[in-house]
């Protein structure tokens, strides 16, 4: 795959920086893991506002390590990258001999790494092969799951992922498709989900193949249950005082960050008609973002794909035995 003639680096926005940069609070000397670094533009504007810290990046994608890479040279040691999966940090910290991080961040968006290169499947906006997958080393490619899966199992990814209402059509239309010939490439299918759904049913702001994508994008990639697994891995080795700065681009994404806070800055999970408290459950974080941060006006104006991004923070406490 080439990366000649584009320069990511130049066109590359991190999305709501100068609000992660205040969040993080960051200390001198701190480490922080950022589980999503990408080609590097979050992790570049810490480095260069905390000149002290060090940064673990891990990315299932590799051609974007390849660019952070290069981007981040200048920081010298105090940047180590890993290709894995931040669900995996407790592993990969032990095998670089780290017990403890000050700080935690996911940017859980699509780059213009991603999205702008039709070989990687991930926009319909050109014609590619169905792929999907952060790590395009591993793992089912869209092109497996939608043409090996059954109409219910396509039907329930579409609607689950997707929150699609036409996602039975949909399922329909492609099973239907596929038996007169593989469905191959990103356009292929948006054609076949465009006319799956009723002309005049068409959502007014995005294409109608976009929520069919974003859920086979999920399923593809397991994002929910590596959030979720990634959220406990990463609480486990945040040192009290240390900060998780999320940033999800969908409801289903920023309800499990949500829940996941909340549920830690609960001091009792008791049945509401309980008495006494029973459970003896502790505070173990403090939420910094009452609700998720957006991107302002200014960043909108500059950045139009910052404009679903909602940011939650939480500071882990200490809590006494």
């Amino acid at each position: 795959m080439s990366m000649e003639g584009t320069d990511y680096q130049a066109i590359h926005r991190p999305v709501l920086m100068h609000e992660v940069v205040k969040l993080l609070s960051l200390w001198p000397g701190a480490v922080i893991v950022d589980g999503t670094i990408g080609i590097g533009g979050h992790s570049e504007t810490l480095l260069s506002a905390y000149p002290t810290i060090e940064v673990i990046g891990i990315d299932r994608d590799e051609d974007a390590l390849s660019i952070a890479k290069e981007r981040l040279s200048s920081f010298g040691d105090r940047v180590r990258l890993i290709h894995g999966n931040y669900r995996d940090c407790v592993e990969i910290l032990g095998e670089l001999g780290v017990e403890r991080i000050d700080g935690f961040l996911l940017d859980l968006g699509l780059s213009s790494l991603q999205l702008d290169r039709p070989e990687r499947g991930f926009s319909f906006r050109a014609s590619g092969p169905l792929d999907m997958r952060m790590d395009p080393t591993r793992g089912v490619s869209a092109a497996e799951l939608v043409n090996t899966s059954s109409e219910e199992e396509l039907s329930g990814i579409i609607s689950r992922y997707g929150e699609e209402r036409f996602a039975h059509r949909i399922a329909k239309a492609i099973v239907t498709a596929r038996a007169q010939g593989e469905i191959k490439t990103t356009d292929e299918l948006a054609k076949i989900v465009y006319g799956a759904i009723p002309r005049k049913l068409h959502p007014p702001r995005i294409h109608p193949a976009t929520r069919t994508f974003q859920a086979l994008r999920i399923a593809v990639n397991d994002e929910l249950d590596n959030l979720k697994a990634g959220l406990e891995a990463a609480f486990s080795v945040l040192a009290p005082g240390g900060v998780m700065a999320m940033i999800s681009f969908h409801s289903l994404e920023d309800r499990i960050v949500k829940g996941f806070f909340r549920y830690k800055a609960l001091s009792c999970i008791c049945p509401p008609d309980l008495p006494v408290c029973m459970c003896d459950k502790k505070v173990e974080m403090e939420v910094l973002t009452k609700h998720p941060i957006t991107p302002a006006q200014e960043e909108l104006a500059i950045n139009p794909r910052s404009r679903s991004a909602k940011l939650r923070a939480a500071r882990k406490l200490e809590v006494p035995n």
